[in-house]
């Protein structure tokens, strides 16, 4: 099972990338089992409506509601996706991260307890980076130091000196990450869903 985990500060446009990237899966997919993606989409305190979206599109959803998945939800998480490998063993899950998660620990953690690795792929809203950055920055650089793919979303939202500010702030948070630039309200390039999923 592959396992990709989606972070980003709140309101970044996790769950945009997470529909578009589950139908890119799935549509490239050899259908080899049953279930091609499991998704994983954890909400701190209500039930949100990013549960429902995905429901009406037919992937499968484990909610997880209080706390977040990276500190005191551990064993929770990896309760879950022990049934779902077990349940469904689907060849993908996508594990979407509350936005004040720091996905290196939950890549650590699931490392850790079942010897799996998984792909961080973070997102930043451009349009409220300038805003976030400094008050943040301890979450801001946490959620970015591990990332293997960073995509800057939002970007039909600022200018390109602005776009070009953002990218040179992530770059020297971390510079070895893949980056690319999106819109969520469009659709993504199946050259940049291609290289999430290939890694």
């Amino acid at each position: 099972m592959k396992i990709i985990i989606l972070g980003g500060f709140l309101g970044s446009g996790k769950t945009s990338v997470l529909l578009q990237l589950a139908h890119s899966i799935v549509n490239s997919s050899e259908r080899i089992k049953e279930t091609t993606v499991a998704i994983i989409e954890n909400e701190i305190g209500q039930v949100g409506i990013d549960d429902k979206v995905l429901r009406r599109n037919g992937y499968e959803v484990r909610d997880i509601f209080s706390g977040c998945i990276c500190c005191s939800l551990n064993n929770d998480l990896i309760t879950g996706i022990q049934d779902i490998a077990r349940k469904n063993d689907p060849e993908w899950l996508i594990i979407e991260a509350t936005g004040v998660a720091y996905p290196s620990s939950i890549s650590d953690s699931i490392y850790n307890n079942l010897r799996m690795t998984a792909r961080i792929v973070t997102i930043v809203d451009a349009s409220r980076w300038q805003r976030i950055r400094i008050p943040l920055e301890r979450l801001i650089e946490g959620q970015l130091s591990n990332a293997q793919i960073i995509l800057i979303n939002k970007t039909d939202l600022v200018d390109e000196e602005t776009l070009n500010k953002i990218e040179n702030d992530v770059r020297n948070l971390n510079d070895k990450a893949a980056l690319y630039r999106i819109s969520g309200m469009s659709e993504i390039d199946e050259t940049i869903l291609q290289v999430i999923r290939s890694g």
